[in-house]
C-alpha cells in the first residue's frame, strides 16, 4: 500500500468517524466530501498518465519513428473495470441505504452502463453480429 492509499484510508475511516459523531442528518454531505476526494485522486491519476503518454508520443515523433497507435494497454482496459468495482462499494451503499432495492438496482444499472460503454469504446467489434465477423474471415482467406 503506498502513501496515497494510506491517505485515502485515512480520509474514509474519518468520513465514517464525522458520521459517527455528526449522525446521520451529514451523511449525505460526508458522502459527497469523501467521493469528491476520490475523484480527484482518480483525475490526477489520469492526468498524469495521460502526460506520460503524450510525451512518449513526443519522444517517439522526435525520433522519426512511426507515429505510435492509439491501443489501449493491459491496464487501461482492466484498470478502469477495478475502478469501477471499487467505486461500486460506496455507491451500493448510498443507493441501497436512500432508495432500497431501487436504488440499489440503479447504481448497478449505472455501473454495468459505464462498464459496456468502455467496452464497446475500446473494442468497437465486441458487440458485430456473428454473421458479420463470420464474413470478415471468409473474406480474408479469399484474398
Amino acid at each position: 500500500m503506498d502513501a496515497r492509499d494510506a491517505d485515502l484510508k485515512k480520509e474514509l475511516d474519518a468520513t465514517l468517524q464525522a458520521r459517527r459523531e455528526l449522525g446521520e442528518d451529514y451523511e449525505s454531505a460526508l458522502v459527497d466530501s469523501f467521493l469528491e476526494k476520490v475523484d480527484q485522486r482518480i483525475d490526477g491519476a489520469v492526468e498524469r498518465r495521460v502526460r506520460r503518454q503524450l510525451a512518449e508520443q513526443q519522444m517517439v515523433v522526435a525520433r522519426g519513428a512511426r507515429k505510435p497507435s492509439p491501443t489501449d494497454s493491459w491496464g487501461e482496459r482492466y484498470g478502469f473495470g477495478i475502478v469501477s468495482l471499487v467505486l461500486a462499494v460506496p455507491l451500493s451503499a448510498i443507493g441501497g441505504g436512500i432508495a432500497h432495492l431501487p436504488g440499489l438496482l440503479v447504481a448497478w444499472a449505472g455501473i454495468v452502463g459505464v462498464n459496456a460503454f468502455q467496452a464497446v469504446r475500446t473494442n468497437p467489434e465486441l458487440f458485430r453480429g456473428r454473421r458479420h465477423r463470420k464474413s470478415e474471415q471468409d473474406s480474408e482467406w479469399e484474398g
